[in-house]
């Protein structure tokens, strides 16, 4: 599309064309022997970047938007400013992340994050899918949950800053939550305070498996080795993955996984199949498995749902997940193997307790 005619699609409709663009070649649109870029902000109508030493460069004021057409080198970082107030582009494909936080960069050559907006499909909500792109040519690819709190350093429930701890040839897919969370992460509905809730994760795994990979092969192509990752409800989606599409990934890791969904405020007969008893009734499939949690407790089985989960003082899934690591070895699975099972003591249920520990999924799954 040549520059005009992308102006005069922006004229039209801003946000419907700044979307579309952004899904076809991402911004600044590569134009000829230059790159077009876009300022949607109002008052940031300069672009200041590794091209003019910082300097911020006018951009041409339009219907609602600033634009300039530049012969910049690929790698150039940039921002938007006013010489006074300097931000990230919001439209930029490809980022990284300095002192100063998001620093958005025209299609760098080494290790960058690139992101896709409104990736959608099936009944589920638009979201945005965060790549971390290694330094090298990938050989694995780790699709992960709650993208908004795996690389953003300010991310407002903490940050896993995967990034750091990402072995150097693991491509990362953070696919970002939504206010569905609950519904999406979840494969049965369970009572959490007295209302009915979840049970969308069929879609929300189909989504991952036919939308999300279909995203990757097209812009990256897909590495051999793939793997799944959450955490609590995150966790328990991704174990659903595995299971709802046997053999179509190497590993699946659960840090702190809810796996007791099902059995929470349902009882007495009236329970939905938790993961714990899915698990046991489809017996040993192919994908390795990692789970763990924190926290700690007696485990026991009060209710008689056959689910170890009564103990009032247990924490973080303790006990949920040790009954599941023993249901999964009585279906076959090997201990340092196909199965890994890890508890650190007493460890809180958050962003930091799993940062801190994320390192061994990790690890165990760029060995495979």
């Amino acid at each position: 599309m040549e520059i005009e005619e992308l102006l005069e699609a922006l004229r039209a409709d801003l946000e419907g064309t700044m979307l579309s663009q952004s899904q076809k070649t991402g911004w600044p649109v590569p134009v000829g022997s230059g790159y077009l870029f876009v300022s949607t902000l109002p008052g940031l109508d300069l672009l200041a970047g590794d091209h003019d030493g910082w300097a911020g460069t006018p951009m041409n004021a339009d219907d609602g938007f600033a634009w300039l057409f530049a012969g910049v080198e690929q790698g150039t970082r940039y921002k938007l400013t006013d010489g006074v107030k300097w931000e990230p582009d919001p439209w930029s494909r490809a980022y990284l992340y300095d002192e100063y936080g998001l620093m958005s960069a025209v299609e760098p050559a080494g290790a960058h994050f690139e992101r896709h907006f409104a990736v959608e499909g099936g009944a589920m909500q638009p979201r945005t899918v965060r790549v971390w792109i290694p330094p090298g040519p990938a050989t694995h690819v780790l699709y992960v949950e709650d993208g908004q709190n795996l690389f953003d350093p300010e991310a407002p429930w903490g940050s896993w800053k995967l990034q750091d701890s990402a072995p150097e040839a693991m491509m990362i897919v953070g696919i970002d939550n939504t206010p569905a969370r609950m519904d999406e992460y979840t494969h049965v509905q369970d009572l959490i305070d007295g209302e009915l809730c979840g049970g969308d994760g069929d879609s929300y795994a189909d989504l991952v498996q036919q939308v999300v990979r279909g995203l990757v092969k097209q812009q990256y192509g897909e590495p051999g080795r793939v793997g799944l990752m959450g955490s609590s409800l995150g966790g328990l989606i991704s174990f659903h993955i595995a299971d709802r599409y046997p053999g179509e990934y190497d590993f699946a890791a659960s840090l702190s996984g809810t796996m007791g969904w099902g059995s929470i405020g349902l009882s007495d007969g009236a329970q939905n199949e938790t993961m714990i008893e899915r698990y046991a009734k489809h017996g040993h499939q192919g994908t390795a498995l990692y789970l763990d949690s924190g926290g700690g407790g007696t485990c026991y089985d009060a209710d008689g749902d056959d689910i170890e989960d009564d103990d009032p003082e247990a924490e973080d899934n303790y006990c949920e997940n040790r009954q599941l690591e023993q249901v999964l070895q009585e279906a076959g699975y090997v201990p340092d193997t196909d199965l890994w099972h890890w508890w650190e003591p007493d460890a809180e249920h958050n962003e930091a307790a799993w940062a801190a520990r994320v390192w061994r999924p990790l690890e165990i799954f760029a060995g495979m």
